[in-house]
């Protein structure tokens, strides 16, 4: 193998962790390479229109964010590499690390890898859904988005602890009023979030109305902005309207790592199982950063902070790959170099 044919890093996945990583990884001037399965980079904050909780920025939209972050990354010599769907890891006996893309299209060879393929809201799929995210009138990111509804009327969708606890943010701290919905006559989230839920609700303007589904998300008559809901009651089969500003959907998460089972270990809601102090993962050389791992905050800042914690812990497997089970505090990147 030439030397050339061999990255000191790949980082799959070109979202925030991923260029952070990869922006940290090249100002160490390693050979750096970046991995994105869509046509441009960005993942999920691409359908962000106004991003206002990025430290030190008062307000950017998503795309301009990544734009920049690519500049970044890309102006210390760091590689990105569109269209390119990792499908599979693999580590060979001299430590080397096979990443394959495109079902085998190619295959990158690195010293170490990052796993940054980010996760994804899951959606509802009803109609009107994806038509309204993209008039920012569909959220599924209350600490993101909440502040955009201040003194408004919004409908929660969920029944689990994050549907419980931003429903409670939601209304304490911005909204006139908001709606909560779940398709079943109990919640599914812890009981004492429900009960905080209920205390709330004879505080502030908590409507929880159970068992409800969304039917569709309606439009007004130019489709540019959320008229009303359409939701219908599982039992009576009935349906109402429901008029309100924005809807909040909190079903879940679906994290991009089904073609990393088999090569490190992933629990089983799909998230990567590390270390949570230097984000090492099963495999030796191979670290994680971002929404994908175990116990992520799934916000932005923390992202970015992942994928340069990861980037700063190649200096110490570089220097010593056999060491990788070592969980010294001498070894935790924080400890300096």
């Amino acid at each position: 193998m030439s030397d050339d044919s061999l990255w000191d890093v790949v980082i799959i996945g070109g979202g925030p962790a991923g260029l952070a990583a990869a922006l940290s990884a090249a100002r160490d001037r390693y050979r750096t390479l970046v991995l994105e399965k869509n046509g441009l980079p960005g993942g999920q904050i691409m359908l962000t229109d106004r991003v206002e909780n990025y430290p030190g920025i008062v307000k950017i939209g998503g795309f301009e964010l990544i734009e920049e972050q690519k500049k970044q990354a890309t102006s210390f010599g760091a590689e990105i590499a569109a269209n390119q769907a990792c499908t599979s890891l693999a580590r060979r006996d001299d430590g080397i690390l096979d990443v394959e893309v495109n079902g085998g299209e190619k295959t990158h060879q690195a010293r170490a890898v990052i796993l940054a393929p980010g996760s994804d809201y899951r959606r509802l799929g009803v109609a009107g859904e994806d038509e309204m995210r993209q008039a920012t009138r569909v959220s599924y990111c209350a600490t993101c988005d909440g502040a955009f509804y201040r003194d408004k009327h919004v409908l929660c969708v969920g029944g689990g602890n994050t549907a419980v606890e931003d429903t409670i943010y939601l209304a304490t701290r911005f909204c006139k009023k908001v709606t909560i919905i779940h398709r079943r006559k109990e919640f599914r989230a812890q009981e004492v979030l429900v009960e905080e839920l209920y205390k709330a609700a004879g505080e502030h303007d908590i409507d929880v109305k159970l068992p409800y589904v969304v039917e569709e998300i309606v439009a007004n008559a130019d489709k540019t902005d959320l008229d009303h809901v359409l939701i219908k009651n599982v039992e009576a089969g009935q349906v109402e309207q429901l008029k309100v500003d924005g809807v909040f959907i909190f079903v879940g998460m679906n994290p991009n790592t089904g073609f990393l089972k088999g090569a490190v270990t992933i629990d089983d809601a799909g998230y990567i199982a590390c270390d949570p102090v230097t984000l090492k993962t099963s495999m030796p050389g191979v670290f994680v950063a971002g929404d994908c791992r175990q116990l992520a905050a799934m916000q932005l800042a923390t992202a970015c902070a992942d994928g340069v914690v990861a980037a700063m812990g190649l200096k110490s497997h570089y220097r010593d790959p056999a060491g990788w089970e070592k969980k010294a505090p001498g070894d935790s990147p924080a400890q300096g170099w």
